[in-house]
């Protein structure tokens, strides 16, 4: 069992992210039993869901003539516009109903402001606004931060470079991330993370190192 020092963070595993969902990352229902597998060596586990008001400004929808996976410059910069997905109270913004990570300790919802979009766990996208895990995991002990989930050129990207940028060493768990890789954005992940000195390992690093310390 890890020590504290260590958490893992489960990035957004909720129905509209899942084949069929909303707004579906492909094969993205893959990383349900890697992250139950893993979860279950870590003493530290957060989970984040994506949580909209159906007013949401990233939605297409709720602007005029505009089409999904367009991008248009809000006040806070350049933002993709996306499919309705994962609205507040709705079945497709519950948590996957096959995750089962009953010892995680706290639950982040982000995306929550009508009037920004917010894909890290860290801090909402207009850069300023903090979700408040920074201090939870900093008052925790926390060193290092592992991360898994959807998609891994969004939400896990984002948070990955803010964790670094906060100071914690980090890690993605390749195989427990699946992505959406819209006009390349994953290897442009890859690249800023890389760069950023975040590690990129699979779930098989981690049993062995388990198994070996």
């Amino acid at each position: 069992m890890k020590p504290v020092e260590d958490v893992l963070i489960v990035v957004d595993v909720q129905p509209d992210f899942m084949p069929g969902g909303a707004l579906a990352v492909a094969r993205g229902d893959e990383v349900v039993p890697v992250i139950n597998r893993i979860a279950a060596g870590f003493s530290h586990v957060v989970l984040t869901q994506d949580w909209h008001p159906r007013s949401h400004v990233s939605f297409a929808a709720n602007h005029a003539g505009r089409q999904p996976f367009e991008t248009m410059t809000l006040p806070y910069g350049e933002q993709v516009l996306w499919p309705v997905h994962c609205v507040q109270d709705t079945e497709g913004a519950a948590l996957h109903r096959d995750l089962h990570v009953p010892h995680a300790r706290m639950v982040v919802r982000k995306g929550h402001h009508e009037h920004v979009d917010s894909y890290s766990a860290f801090l909402e996208a207009d850069r300023t606004t903090p979700t408040g895990l920074t201090g939870y995991l900093r008052d925790t002990g926390v060193r290092r931060v592992w991360l898994a989930g959807l998609a891994t050129d969004y939400c896990v990207a984002w948070s990955a470079l803010d964790a670094r940028a906060a100071g914690f060493e980090t890690i993605v768990i390749e195989d427990a991330c699946r992505a959406i890789d819209l006009d390349g954005s994953l290897a442009r992940a890859w690249r800023d993370m890389l760069g950023a000195g975040v590690r990129r390992v699979t779930s098989n690093d981690i049993e062995t190192r388990e198994t070996t310390t």
